[in-house]
């Protein structure tokens, strides 16, 4: 957290404004640099997702296939390192993250279960159990704003009902990190 509040200012420009932000309002320098590096992070995930769901309609070796959606589709360079790093750990844990999501969602069997959601699922549940750098809420609500985003209109409680059944069970075995 800040301990004092940083009163440096960003006045943005007419020209040159690579952020899509409002010319000449004041933007407190912090906040940017926060949005900045959430949207890389958000931007990753999504990439992380098109790839798990690519994977689940066309198994392939997830290296070529990240590959190969990044070199079809738009992608932030900045972001693949991450997104990269998502696909092959969740990849390497699915049957483990799978049996996790199965034990964790109630009358849903994984087959059953949208495969955009459980992409979404696959990727979450790895995060916060395998990646003890992100606070396992951001990956919970990252996993409820892609799920609202690309999923159904009922993508985001089911996601968030299942997410947290594997968190709190976790938390109460102390088994949060693998």
């Amino acid at each position: 957290g800040l301990r004092h509040k940083t009163i440096c200012f960003l006045i943005v420009p007419f020209l040159h404004n690579t952020w899509n932000l409002e010319p000449c309002t004041l933007y407190p320098i912090y906040t940017l640099h926060l949005s900045f590096i959430m949207g890389k992070r958000r931007q990753a995930r999504e990439l992380a997702i098109q790839v798990l769901f690519h994977l689940e309609f066309n198994p392939g070796n997830p290296d070529n296939v990240f590959d190969l959606i990044c070199e079809n589709f738009s992608s932030q360079k900045a972001s693949r390192a991450f997104a990269r790093q998502l696909v092959m750990g969740v990849c390497e844990k699915k049957i483990s993250l799978d049996e996790l999501i199965s034990r964790s969602s109630r009358n849903w069997r994984l087959e059953r279960m949208s495969r955009l959601d459980s992409c979404i699922l696959r990727r979450a549940a790895f995060e916060f159990l395998f990646m003890e750098d992100i606070p396992p809420k951001v990956s919970i609500d990252e996993a409820l704003e892609i799920g609202k985003k690309f999923g159904s209109e009922n993508s985001g409680r089911f996601i968030n009902g299942i997410l947290d059944n594997i968190y709190n069970s976790r938390v109460g075995e102390g088994k949060l990190f693998e």
